[in-house]
């Protein structure tokens, strides 16, 4: 479980390829975001169980087991989480698949790789540094 070290928010990755999450992780991090990470759709609906505080949501569309449609869907109709910002990236979508997310009300869709400083600069817009003393606590 990471330790929430900054004055940042805490953000929920997932995706089901291994070297991406870590990658992903490791950059937002370092930009002092706390991150939760998660391979598969029944992983990421445990942490926002667990860790009520995580106030967006970046996901793959296009996962094995379960897609990222899933998850946005099952959040969407969850009275408590319906309005957290969620951020779609995917390597392997279609146009259909694009339109019917951008549907679901998401932030924003980033094709594979995802361009870090774009990303950076919208979590940055939407996120920004809470003061130290929240971070306390």
């Amino acid at each position: 479980m990471p330790l929430q070290s900054s004055a940042r928010q805490e953000l929920l990755l997932v995706d089901d390829e291994a070297d991406i999450l870590l990658e992903l992780a490791e950059m937002l991090e370092s930009e002092g975001y706390c991150c939760h990470t998660a391979n598969s759709v029944r992983k990421a609906l445990e942490h926002l169980t667990r860790h009520p505080f995580i106030g967006l949501v970046i996901t793959d569309l296009c996962m094995p087991e379960e897609s990222g449609t899933t998850l946005i869907k099952h959040l969407r109709e969850h009275c408590s989480r319906q309005h957290l910002p969620i951020i779609v990236t995917s390597g392997h979508a279609e146009a259909d698949d694009v339109v019917d997310v951008l549907g679901l009300n998401v932030l924003d869709f980033f094709k594979k790789p995802i361009y870090q400083d774009r990303l950076l600069e919208i979590l940055n817009r939407l996120l920004p540094t809470l003061p130290e003393k929240a971070a306390q606590y």
